[in-house]
Protein backbone atom coordinates (compact mmCIF):
# COMPACT_ATOMS: atom_id res chain seq x y z
CA UNK A 1 0.00 0.00 0.00
CA UNK A 2 1.00 3.49 -1.37
CA UNK A 3 1.79 6.15 2.07
CA UNK A 4 -1.26 8.23 2.81
CA UNK A 5 -1.88 11.31 4.95
CA UNK A 6 -3.45 11.25 8.08
CA UNK A 7 -5.40 14.52 6.78
CA UNK A 8 -9.03 13.75 8.60
CA UNK A 9 -7.72 11.70 10.97
CA UNK A 10 -8.49 11.99 14.77
CA UNK A 11 -6.74 10.71 17.95
CA UNK A 12 -8.57 11.00 21.25
CA UNK A 13 -7.43 10.42 24.64
CA UNK A 14 -9.31 9.13 27.44
CA UNK A 15 -12.34 11.40 26.34
CA UNK A 16 -10.68 13.75 25.28
CA UNK A 17 -9.79 15.23 21.12
CA UNK A 18 -6.81 16.02 21.21
CA UNK A 19 -7.02 16.16 17.38
CA UNK A 20 -6.76 20.10 16.71
CA UNK A 21 -3.42 19.93 18.61
CA UNK A 22 -1.72 16.78 16.78
CA UNK A 23 0.57 17.77 14.25
CA UNK A 24 1.54 14.00 13.29
CA UNK A 25 0.42 9.91 14.42
CA UNK A 26 3.85 8.60 14.48
CA UNK A 27 3.48 5.20 15.74
CA UNK A 28 0.46 2.74 15.62
CA UNK A 29 1.44 -0.62 16.46
CA UNK A 30 1.40 -3.91 18.09
CA UNK A 31 -0.19 -6.92 18.77
CA UNK A 32 1.05 -10.43 20.62
CA UNK A 33 4.52 -11.65 19.78
CA UNK A 34 5.35 -14.59 18.29
CA UNK A 35 6.21 -17.70 19.88
CA UNK A 36 7.77 -20.63 18.02
CA UNK A 37 6.34 -24.10 18.92
CA UNK A 38 7.52 -26.08 16.47
CA UNK A 39 8.19 -29.59 17.45
CA UNK A 40 10.86 -32.22 16.46
CA UNK A 41 8.25 -34.22 14.46
CA UNK A 42 7.03 -31.80 12.32
CA UNK A 43 7.48 -30.41 8.93
CA UNK A 44 6.17 -27.53 9.28
CA UNK A 45 6.54 -23.70 11.81
CA UNK A 46 4.03 -23.98 14.43
CA UNK A 47 3.66 -20.84 16.19
CA UNK A 48 1.42 -19.42 18.61
CA UNK A 49 0.50 -15.95 19.83
CA UNK A 50 2.76 -14.54 23.04
CA UNK A 51 2.96 -11.47 24.75
CA UNK A 52 0.38 -8.79 23.59
CA UNK A 53 1.46 -5.52 23.43
CA UNK A 54 0.91 -1.82 21.49
CA UNK A 55 1.50 2.16 21.63
CA UNK A 56 0.29 5.02 19.94
CA UNK A 57 2.76 7.62 19.62
CA UNK A 58 2.60 11.83 18.33
CA UNK A 59 3.87 14.63 17.70
CA UNK A 60 2.35 17.43 19.26
CA UNK A 61 1.91 21.30 18.76
CA UNK A 62 2.25 23.50 21.84
CA UNK A 63 -1.45 24.99 22.62
CA UNK A 64 -1.29 26.17 26.51
CA UNK A 65 -4.60 27.67 25.53
CA UNK A 66 -7.61 26.42 27.66
CA UNK A 67 -8.96 23.58 25.73
CA UNK A 68 -5.54 22.64 24.28
CA UNK A 69 -3.81 20.18 24.17
CA UNK A 70 -1.07 21.01 26.06
CA UNK A 71 -2.31 21.04 29.52
CA UNK A 72 -4.22 17.36 29.22
CA UNK A 73 -0.77 16.34 27.68
CA UNK A 74 1.59 17.69 30.11
CA UNK A 75 -0.64 16.22 33.16
CA UNK A 76 1.29 12.49 32.69
CA UNK A 77 -1.21 10.59 34.48
CA UNK A 78 0.06 7.59 36.12
CA UNK A 79 -2.85 5.89 35.78
CA UNK A 80 -4.10 4.18 32.41
CA UNK A 81 -5.29 6.22 29.37
CA UNK A 82 -7.47 5.39 26.70
CA UNK A 83 -6.21 5.91 23.55
CA UNK A 84 -7.66 6.03 20.03
CA UNK A 85 -6.37 6.71 16.46
CA UNK A 86 -9.68 7.39 13.98
CA UNK A 87 -8.79 6.55 10.52
CA UNK A 88 -10.53 9.05 8.24
CA UNK A 89 -13.31 9.16 10.56
CA UNK A 90 -16.27 7.39 8.54
CA UNK A 91 -18.56 4.65 10.12
CA UNK A 92 -17.46 1.18 9.15
CA UNK A 93 -13.79 2.41 9.19
CA UNK A 94 -10.70 1.49 10.87
CA UNK A 95 -9.75 2.61 14.22
CA UNK A 96 -7.07 1.52 16.66
CA UNK A 97 -7.33 1.27 20.43
CA UNK A 98 -4.92 0.81 23.41
CA UNK A 99 -5.01 1.16 26.82
CA UNK A 100 -2.22 1.92 27.98
CA UNK A 101 0.52 4.88 30.15
CA UNK A 102 1.57 7.80 28.57
CA UNK A 103 5.37 7.44 28.87
CA UNK A 104 6.31 11.16 28.26
CA UNK A 105 5.82 14.35 26.70
CA UNK A 106 8.88 16.17 25.38
CA UNK A 107 9.16 19.78 24.54
CA UNK A 108 11.63 20.16 21.26
CA UNK A 109 12.47 24.25 20.03
CA UNK A 110 13.45 24.00 16.58
CA UNK A 111 15.98 26.64 14.97
CA UNK A 112 12.84 28.21 13.02
CA UNK A 113 11.09 28.69 16.48
CA UNK A 114 8.34 25.88 16.05
CA UNK A 115 7.81 24.34 19.16
CA UNK A 116 6.50 20.66 19.32
CA UNK A 117 6.04 17.90 22.01
CA UNK A 118 6.50 14.52 21.20
CA UNK A 119 5.03 11.51 23.09
CA UNK A 120 5.07 8.21 23.25
CA UNK A 121 2.68 5.76 24.93
CA UNK A 122 2.86 1.89 26.32
CA UNK A 123 -0.08 -0.41 26.06
CA UNK A 124 -1.21 -1.97 29.42
CA UNK A 125 -2.90 -5.42 29.88
CA UNK A 126 -4.55 -5.35 26.56
CA UNK A 127 -2.16 -4.34 23.96
CA UNK A 128 -3.24 -2.55 20.64
CA UNK A 129 -6.26 -3.53 18.84
CA UNK A 130 -7.66 -2.50 15.53
CA UNK A 131 -11.32 -2.28 15.24
CA UNK A 132 -13.98 -0.82 13.51
CA UNK A 133 -15.75 2.30 13.98
CA UNK A 134 -19.63 2.05 15.10
CA UNK A 135 -19.55 5.94 14.70
CA UNK A 136 -18.01 8.06 12.19
CA UNK A 137 -15.70 9.85 14.45
CA UNK A 138 -17.85 11.83 17.13
CA UNK A 139 -21.51 11.60 17.27
CA UNK A 140 -23.98 13.44 18.66
CA UNK A 141 -27.06 12.40 20.09
CA UNK A 142 -29.71 14.70 21.32
CA UNK A 143 -32.07 11.92 22.75
CA UNK A 144 -31.71 8.44 22.56
CA UNK A 145 -30.82 7.24 19.45
CA UNK A 146 -30.82 4.28 16.75
CA UNK A 147 -26.97 4.57 15.19
CA UNK A 148 -26.98 2.86 11.82
CA UNK A 149 -25.78 -0.74 11.39
CA UNK A 150 -22.02 -1.70 10.44
CA UNK A 151 -21.61 -4.81 8.62
CA UNK A 152 -18.82 -6.90 9.70
CA UNK A 153 -18.31 -9.70 7.35
CA UNK A 154 -20.68 -12.85 6.39
CA UNK A 155 -22.40 -14.92 9.27
CA UNK A 156 -21.43 -14.84 12.87
CA UNK A 157 -18.53 -15.42 14.71
CA UNK A 158 -18.03 -17.10 17.93
CA UNK A 159 -15.28 -15.42 20.17
CA UNK A 160 -17.58 -12.41 21.36
CA UNK A 161 -15.91 -8.76 20.87
CA UNK A 162 -14.11 -6.22 22.54
CA UNK A 163 -15.72 -2.76 22.65
CA UNK A 164 -14.67 1.48 23.44
CA UNK A 165 -15.96 4.52 24.14
CA UNK A 166 -15.03 7.94 24.45
CA UNK A 167 -17.41 10.65 25.79
CA UNK A 168 -16.35 13.98 25.21
CA UNK A 169 -19.10 15.87 26.35
CA UNK A 170 -22.70 15.44 28.14
CA UNK A 171 -25.40 17.63 28.86
CA UNK A 172 -27.84 16.06 31.12
CA UNK A 173 -27.83 13.66 33.95
CA UNK A 174 -26.39 10.47 32.10
CA UNK A 175 -26.24 8.93 29.06
CA UNK A 176 -26.04 4.68 28.40
CA UNK A 177 -24.32 3.65 25.15
CA UNK A 178 -24.29 0.01 24.09
CA UNK A 179 -23.87 -2.63 21.37
CA UNK A 180 -26.48 -3.60 19.22
CA UNK A 181 -26.70 -7.13 16.95
CA UNK A 182 -28.72 -8.56 13.94
CA UNK A 183 -27.96 -11.43 11.78
CA UNK A 184 -29.32 -9.19 8.39
CA UNK A 185 -29.42 -4.82 9.81
CA UNK A 186 -32.79 -5.24 11.39
CA UNK A 187 -34.39 -6.34 7.96
CA UNK A 188 -35.84 -9.85 9.59
CA UNK A 189 -33.58 -10.32 12.46
CA UNK A 190 -35.18 -7.63 15.41
CA UNK A 191 -31.83 -5.75 17.10
CA UNK A 192 -31.17 -6.84 20.28
CA UNK A 193 -28.50 -6.24 22.86
CA UNK A 194 -25.35 -7.50 22.58
CA UNK A 195 -25.04 -9.61 26.40
CA UNK A 196 -22.00 -7.62 27.99
CA UNK A 197 -22.13 -4.96 25.50
CA UNK A 198 -23.54 -2.08 27.50
CA UNK A 199 -21.16 0.30 28.74
CA UNK A 200 -21.45 1.81 32.17
CA UNK A 201 -23.67 4.97 32.02
CA UNK A 202 -21.69 8.10 31.86
CA UNK A 203 -22.32 10.84 33.67
CA UNK A 204 -19.81 13.02 31.96
CA UNK A 205 -16.46 13.35 30.41
CA UNK A 206 -15.03 9.04 30.39
CA UNK A 207 -13.66 6.37 28.38
CA UNK A 208 -14.14 2.95 29.00
CA UNK A 209 -13.10 -0.72 27.81
CA UNK A 210 -15.34 -3.72 27.62
CA UNK A 211 -15.44 -7.28 26.38
CA UNK A 212 -18.18 -9.70 26.33
CA UNK A 213 -17.84 -13.34 27.05
CA UNK A 214 -14.47 -15.22 25.13
CA UNK A 215 -17.41 -18.38 23.81
CA UNK A 216 -20.03 -15.43 22.51
CA UNK A 217 -21.72 -15.54 19.19
CA UNK A 218 -21.44 -12.17 17.84
CA UNK A 219 -24.00 -11.42 14.61
CA UNK A 220 -22.99 -9.75 11.38
CA UNK A 221 -24.42 -6.49 11.96
CA UNK A 222 -23.41 -4.31 14.89
CA UNK A 223 -24.46 -0.52 15.85
CA UNK A 224 -24.31 1.57 19.09
CA UNK A 225 -27.03 2.72 20.91
CA UNK A 226 -27.96 4.93 23.55
CA UNK A 227 -30.57 5.37 25.98
CA UNK A 228 -30.60 8.10 29.07
CA UNK A 229 -31.61 11.21 30.80
CA UNK A 230 -29.63 14.31 28.36
CA UNK A 231 -30.06 16.87 25.55
CA UNK A 232 -26.63 16.31 24.39
CA UNK A 233 -24.06 13.65 24.01
CA UNK A 234 -20.92 13.51 22.27
CA UNK A 235 -19.02 10.48 21.96
CA UNK A 236 -17.91 7.95 19.56
CA UNK A 237 -17.95 4.00 19.62
CA UNK A 238 -15.52 1.53 18.23
CA UNK A 239 -15.69 -2.54 18.33
CA UNK A 240 -13.43 -5.50 17.54
CA UNK A 241 -15.16 -8.38 16.50
CA UNK A 242 -12.89 -11.30 17.48
CA UNK A 243 -12.62 -13.88 14.23
CA UNK A 244 -10.75 -16.50 16.12
CA UNK A 245 -10.12 -17.49 20.04
CA UNK A 246 -8.99 -14.41 21.83
CA UNK A 247 -7.73 -14.10 25.29
CA UNK A 248 -6.47 -11.49 27.70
Amino acid sequence: MAKQSGLGDSLYIGGFDASGDIGAVNRVGGGPATLDVTAINKYAMERIGGLRDGGIDYTAFFNPGIGGAHAKLAALPTTDVLMTYVRGATLGGPVACCVAKQLNHDGTRGNDGAFTFAGATQGNGYGLEWCTGLTAGKRTDTTATNGAGVDFGVGSTAFGLQAYLHVFALTGTSVTVKVQQSSDNGAGDAWTDVVGGAFTAAAGVTSQRIETARGQTVERYLRAVTTGTFTNAVFAVSVNRNEVETKF
